[in-house]
């Protein structure tokens, strides 16, 4: 009844030695690495988009519910802003929160030239990113994009990705977003290889993994969905030891996330006390965490040239960072199971620091969140990477935070972590990246530096 089946091995070695030659490649059959700021700017001024602030008065289709307060789009597709109310033992809270119970696709489109596996990334407009155009993945779209809710163009290169051969994907993992500002979103993150010939497109390159991490360490340049498929790819890291064995980590994070006792419900936005609404933005009196705000896009080469939208506006810049380590000569960091009121589950792996500095800057030190005012006075001497990267340029506008990765010692960071805080290496956490809702959006992030430079670093 069997005969004649294929078996297969289940290990994919095969994938992460491809992946680890690409991360190896500096250049690739394409671009040249250095031409990909000036390519970026090209595009961008070719397709001269405009981005400007309006009152929501102006918006276009899209207006506060009588009853709720909700801010919705008459077509009931894309997203709305509701209202959350967080309950936690340590207090709560009510906010806004973005719903968009949609399932995206964040996929890159892979293919060999040399024998290297090259990555077809897109310069994309996104309304929020504070220079408009950043590398992105090769496609970037919400279902209600790419099935034209709008009413626009095709998503170049969909095809690919709807219904992939099996044996075409590298990776392929449903991942959360920004817990703090989405409520329980998720997109599909996908690398597929190409099958035969792909068509060339002038806002389209193919570029190799190591040409990619280099590019990570420029200002808002691979934009937040890039980075994210990036962070889940099945890397090889060279690490064998651990001070946690793979099993006793998962042992550790099921306890944390059991531990939290996290009510999570969604509310109308009006009963969202504490914000205020004018005719502007829905905001906090105090200024602090973040704002809801309108803008009017033109002259875009997106699906649809023109249009209006909500954006969140954050209340400055953040700072998101890991501290590594070596023990025993094998790199660390310490990662921190962070609970968000949007996430699916109550808790997942971020970095050691994930904070805006301006929204606790009127508390006094011993109050301010752990290892804060450590990664804000880190010395330059001590810093492996830094960059500053953009967020979600979809939904949010100007929202920026300075990645870093920073050695730290144990009078700063013991070995004993303290409690909700583990030691991983880069190989465990990209193991638990693989999966849905271990680590989340930051941390990926700055797996994906750790991936693209996969000789044991950190970069």
């Amino acid at each position: 009844m069997t005969a004649g089946l294929l078996l297969r091995p289940r290990s994919g070695a095969a994938t992460a030695d491809r992946l680890a030659r690409s991360a190896a490649a500096a250049e690739g059959a394409g671009m040249v690495t250095g031409d990909v700021p000036a390519w970026l700017g090209s595009r961008r001024r070719a397709h001269a988009a405009r981005v400007r602030r309006i009152p929501f008065a102006e918006l276009d289709g899209w207006s506060f519910e009588a009853g709720t307060g909700d801010l919705r789009h008459r077509s009931g597709r894309f997203f709305s802003v509701e209202g959350l109310h967080v309950t936690r033992p340590d207090g709560e809270w009510r906010q806004p929160i973005i719903v968009q119970p949609e399932i995206g696709i964040l996929g890159i489109l892979a293919k060999e030239f040399g024998g290297v596996l090259h990555f077809l990334m897109q310069a994309k407009m996104e309304p929020g990113n504070p220079n408009l155009v950043q590398l992105s993945p090769t496609v970037q779209a919400t279902r209600s994009n790419y099935t034209k809710a709008h009413g626009g163009a095709t998503v170049r290169y969909l095809e690919h990705f709807l219904r992939p051969d099996p044996d075409q994907v590298l990776t392929d993992v449903l991942q959360s977003e920004h817990g703090s500002w989405f409520h329980r979103k998720r997109n599909r993150n996908m690398i597929v290889e190409a099958a035969g010939d792909v068509p060339d497109h002038d806002d389209f390159r193919w570029l190799t993994l190591g040409q990619l991490g280099a590019l990570l360490h420029e200002d808002n340049l691979v934009n937040m969905d890039a980075r994210t498929v990036l962070g889940s790819a099945p890397m090889t890291h060279p690490e064998r030891t651990a001070l946690t064995p793979d099993d006793g980590l998962l042992s550790w994070f099921t306890g944390e996330r059991a531990r939290r006792d996290v009510d999570a419900r969604r509310i109308p936005l009006r009963e969202a006390t504490g914000w205020h609404r004018d005719a502007d933005s829905v905001h906090r009196a105090d200024g602090r965490f973040f704002r809801v705000v309108a803008v009017a896009v033109e002259g875009s080469a997106r699906e649809v040239s023109s249009w209006t939208q909500p954006l969140f506006e954050p209340a400055g810049r953040g700072i998101v960072g890991f501290a590594y380590r070596r023990f025993g000569g094998v790199p660390h960091v310490l990662v921190h199971a962070r609970v968000e009121g949007g996430f699916l589950d109550t808790a997942e792996l971020g970095p050691t620091v994930q904070y805006t500095p301006e929204n606790y800057a009127h508390l006094p030190p011993a109050e301010r969140p752990p290892f804060l005012d450590l990664m804000l006075g880190m010395p330059p001497a001590r810093i492996r990477y830094a960059a500053v990267h953009s967020e979600e340029g979809g939904r949010f506008r100007d929202a920026e935070s300075r990645y870093l990765i920073a050695e730290t010692d144990e009078s700063t960071t013991p070995a004993a972590a303290p409690p909700g805080y583990q030691w991983v290496t880069p190989g465990q956490l990209n193991r638990l990246a693989r999966h849905s809702h271990y680590v989340n959006v930051q941390a990926r992030t700055l797996l994906a530096v750790l991936n693209t430079h996969p000789a044991g670093g950190p970069v």
